[in-house]
């Protein structure tokens, strides 16, 4: 029996309590791995957000507060931007240019983008409207409709909009929110309620977030 418990039972105690020690060591490491993991692709979908978002505003005067909006302003709308046409340092085409508008003082940019389109070498600057998806986010792997869910969850994210008062002035303000228990779901929940606790007594948003409705931040992420 002595003979059992030294050569067969406690060598078999050692390595439970080397592996053990190990996996106490490797627990932490592995939660900090996954956690980066799948902050980067959470990260990327906040920043998308914040691009349409922007982009939004400045279509329509405001953020909003819906995610289908945001999707269809994707699909659907249209910015606006400034196409330069020829160059200053280009002395015929600013002659041209000058002729055409002495000969018709009224004459608009888009009467003057017809006759550079015919071949005459003009300079002048115009606005243009181009469709949303056809500018922004025109990654391979992009897809609007990602955008409603909190990756790994599938739950809905988080946001805000509203229009708030600073210093007297009228400032849009928006944020797009991800909580640790959504997107680290499933993964160790100590670890996940340690993070939360740890963030709340900081202060912090208990997660990942971009923008705020509370001041004025530049619409930055709270991991930058």
């Amino acid at each position: 029996m002595k003979k059992i418990l030294t050569f067969l039972i406690l060598p078999l105690a050692i390595v439970a309590l080397v592996y053990a020690i190990w996996n106490s060591v490797q627990e932490p490491v592995q939660f900090q791995k996954d956690t980066k993991a799948r902050e980067s692709i959470a990260i990327q979908r906040l920043k998308d957000i914040r691009t349409l978002q922007d982009a939004f505003k400045g279509a329509h005067g405001h953020f909003t507060a819906s995610i289908d909006s945001l999707v269809n302003f994707y699909h659907n709308d249209s910015i606006k931007i400034i196409r330069q046409i020829g160059s200053m340092d280009d002395s015929a085409a600013v002659a041209n240019t000058e002729a055409l508008k002495k000969k018709n003082r009224r004459i608009t940019n888009e009467q003057l983008l017809e006759y550079y389109e015919k071949g005459m070498n003009l300079v002048l600057s115009i606005e243009m409207a181009i469709p949303v998806k056809d500018t922004l986010l025109k990654r391979g792997d992009f897809k609007a409709e990602d955008l409603k869910t909190i990756p790994f969850s599938g739950k809905p994210i988080i946001m805000n909009a509203l229009v708030k008062q600073v210093s007297g002035v009228d400032v849009p303000l928006f944020e797009a929110c991800m909580p640790y228990e959504d997107y680290l779901i499933g993964l160790d929940r100590q670890y996940i309620i340690n993070l939360k606790c740890e963030a709340e007594d900081m202060g912090r948003y208990p997660g990942l977030k971009v923008g705020s409705v509370d001041a004025p931040n530049n619409n930055a992420g709270n991991w930058e």
